[in-house]
């Protein structure tokens, strides 16, 4: 009974987390080239209303990606299966490296620009604050793939 709850929390995990991946992929492929033809109150408004948007919409799909990633190692290991736990907690590293880098990089960013949407002042720094941010996509999404490999691994693996 264990195996096959970990492999129904381990698809919840993925599911959630494609969410996600979903994002930061649009980020690093498309919105990254449009935001660089746009002057730099467009960008900084655009990105501050979708960082307004995705702060209030994407928390709770990160989480819950996160916590059953983290059910998903737990249940492997009190499952014994070794080389599932090993999977799923290759995942759990993955994303909790991602929040690390979301808290530090992109949050603070992501609450500037969506203060200038809000107000209208456009920071003498946007051009930068959006090329920090762009910065460390190609990161996010690595670090979101490996989370995805580890639990599509772990399912397969119970």
């Amino acid at each position: 009974m264990l195996v096959v709850t970990g492999q129904i929390i381990a698809t919840a995990a993925v599911l959630a987390n494609a969410v996600v991946y979903g994002t930061d992929v649009c980020g690093a492929v498309i919105m990254r080239s449009v935001y660089r033809k746009l002057d730099d109150a467009t960008v900084t408004v655009s990105a501050g209303w979708g960082h307004y948007y995705g702060d209030k919409r994407m928390p709770i799909v990160g989480v819950s990606g996160v916590v059953t990633a983290v059910l998903t190692l737990l249940i492997a290991v009190l499952a014994g299966q070794i080389a599932a736990a090993v999977a799923a907690g290759i995942a759990v590293a993955a994303l909790l490296t991602w929040l690390a880098l979301y808290v530090r990089v992109a949050k603070p960013i992501n609450t500037r620009q969506t203060a200038a949407a809000l107000s209208g002042v456009i920071p003498a720094d946007a051009r930068a604050l959006q090329d920090k941010w762009d910065s460390i996509l190609k990161y996010r999404v690595t670090l979101q793939f490996i989370a995805i490999a580890g639990l599509c691994a772990a399912i397969i693996l119970f």
